[in-house]
């Protein structure tokens, strides 16, 4: 071999023995990479569908909000009914200031999509009897191999299952099904039965309640009730959670949502073992009377079953409201309140509720309510919630010095009391301790709770300052005032009902024509003294502004004595 040929071959060796070392490095990377796959799985780890699909895989038919009419009205109302005044049976200028900016703005926050044609869904109709109930034929793709990935990776899904931490900062360990992965499986939709998940017959509310799997995503703004393999069951609501069925104008300010049974859902992010009520905050609240109609007597009557250990889900959220009345919320519900709006989890529920049981104005029908609660029970609940002492009114003579004591509930720009210290000077004459105070919207609900607590008697004239009769004690007297304009059957329906209703005493004094300011604006002779019903079909702008805001009392004492005096006579053992 020549002396210069060595050193290439050595060099020649070399390069082979990089090369070689090279590809045993490749081929190893690719033995332990094909060892893992087959191993590990990390498909199953990564997805770990059980069954469903994760939320960016849902089809857009769930995901996105459909715009579809509102069920027909059903419910008893005034032509004026959806006039921007608000409910046209009670007026109270003075109470009615809602804060500003509290309203969700639907249009620049959601995009309004009409079903993806891909998706199988088939648009739905409502009934004519109002129900909102679907009929017709409606499917999801991908459910057979949406079950099929469940089979194979249901393992690992299992292996690799979290328990999440719900809002309320406690740990909700899921059931024994759900350690060992049969959460998903639908088998708890048995307890719905043949019960439809939704109830549109009730004139006032539409409620929906589902028990099993169910879903609530807020985000898509919809709940989905989980079917089991094989069921036929075919569902499909839009409901708005507060209770002013058929008022148009209320109703354009609640947020829409979609109830529905689907063997197709997202993905669960948190799971919950309590049961769930879903509401809306927006509408007429602000107004103290409608605070409690629309919102505290109904979720009372829906919430109260479940002793606190309930979540509250609030769609169109009203922070300042949930502030002024969070003695209430917690008394009702032992964790924080979810706001609908902000929420992206997909949460998981064993029993939901949309939209709260309501009948008529600021009353429980007990005969129709869960567990018959009454307004008795709602009385006594909120006395407790405010822990007031007073069960019961004083009997006169159980305590010689101690004179009963009247409330007058005082106002300043309408339906004012003229001779307000006349009224005082005789009811102490008659032997009244009195005290009067003004409520309104900004009042300290909680102070003047515990100032109404301590009096037998308490009296106003017709407005939203007369709700705060749901903290006086058993056996206490209303009385009212009612302006002159024809509004005596209003005035008993809103509050001679429900005071009698939670066990108090009830007089409705409906002022002369001599006790009206009103004849100081128009002749003796003119039409609104003679005929005032008749001015009645000119709607409720025009009920409200002539004979609410136009109109202030001044009370004939002579007249009036007799009901202070009936008044005390029921303080008498």
């Amino acid at each position: 071999m020549k002396s210069g040929e060595r050193p290439k071959l050595v060099r020649g060796l070399r390069q082979e023995s990089r090369r070689f070392r090279l590809l045993v490095i490749v081929v190893g990377f690719f033995l332990v990479s094909l060892t893992f796959v087959v191993i590990s799985k990390p498909d199953a780890i990564l997805f770990s569908l059980n069954g469903k699909l994760p939320v960016e895989q849902a089809p857009t038919s769930i995901l996105i909000k459909q715009k579809v009419d509102s069920p027909p009205a059903t419910s008893r109302k005034t032509a004026t009914d959806a006039l921007p005044g608000g409910d046209p049976r009670v007026v109270d200028d003075e109470a009615d200031v809602r804060p500003k900016g509290t309203k969700r703005e639907e249009e620049e926050s959601r995009v309004l999509s009409e079903p993806d044609p891909t998706s199988g869904m088939t648009e739905l109709t409502a009934n004519k009897d109002g129900g909102g109930r679907k009929s017709d034929e409606e499917t999801l793709g991908g459910e057979g191999k949406g079950k099929q990935d469940g089979e194979e990776r249901g393992h690992a899904a299992e292996k690799h299952k979290v328990t999440l931490p719900t809002v309320s900062n406690y740990t909700i360990h899921d059931s024994e099904d759900t350690e060992n992965g049969k959460q998903d499986d639908g088998t708890g939709s048995d307890l719905q039965g043949s019960k439809p998940l939704c109830d549109f017959s009730n004139f006032r509310a539409n409620v929906c309640e589902m028990r099993g799997d169910v879903r609530v995503h807020p985000n898509a703004t919809s709940i989905m009730f989980m079917e089991p393999a094989g069921s036929q069951r075919d569902e499909l609501w839009k409901i708005k959670p507060y209770p002013r069925k058929g008022d148009e104008f209320c109703l354009s300010h609640i947020t829409e949502l979609t109830v529905k049974s689907s063997k197709v859902a997202p993905e669960c992010t948190k799971y919950h073992d309590v049961p769930a009520v879903i509401f809306s905050l927006t509408g007429y609240t602000g107004n103290l009377f409608h605070d409690f109609t629309d919102v505290m007597v109904p979720l009372f009557t829906t919430a109260s079953e479940f002793n606190g250990e309930v979540q509250f889900l609030i769609t169109d959220m009203a922070l300042w409201w949930t502030i002024k009345y969070h003695t209430v919320l917690q008394k009702l519900s032992k964790y924080p309140l979810i706001d609908f709006s902000k929420d992206e989890q997909v949460h998981c529920f064993k029993h939901v509720i949309v939209g709260l049981h309501a009948y008529m104005e600021f009353t429980i029908d007990s005969s129709k309510a869960p567990h018959n609660y009454s307004m008795v029970d709602f009385n006594r609940f909120m006395r407790g919630a405010y822990s007031l002492p007073r069960d019961t009114v004083t009997v006169l003579g159980e305590y010689p010095k101690v004179k009963p004591r009247l409330l007058i509930i005082k106002r300043h720009r309408t339906r004012m009391f003229l001779n307000l210290d006349e009224i005082i000077a005789m009811a102490e004459e008659l032997g009244f301790e009195v005290v009067t105070d003004e409520a309104n919207v900004s009042s300290d609900i909680s102070k003047f709770a515990r100032l109404v607590n301590t009096v037998d008697v308490m009296m106003g004239v017709h407005g939203a300052g007369l709700t705060n009769c749901v903290f006086l004690p058993q056996n206490a007297t209303l009385i009212q005032i009612v302006p002159w304009g024809g509004l005596e059957w209003v005035s008993r329906t809103d509050f001679g009902n429900p005071a009698e209703l939670m066990g108090m005493h009830y007089k409705q004094y409906s002022i002369s024509v001599d006790e009206s300011s009103l004849t100081e604006q128009y002749p003796r002779d003119h039409e609104i003294f003679k005929n005032p019903i008749a001015f009645h079909k000119h709607g409720f702008d025009f009920i409200r502004q002539t004979f609410m805001d136009k109109q202030n009392v001044k009370l004939d004492c002579k007249r009036f004595r007799p009901i202070l005096l009936e008044a005390l006579d029921n303080l008498n053992p």
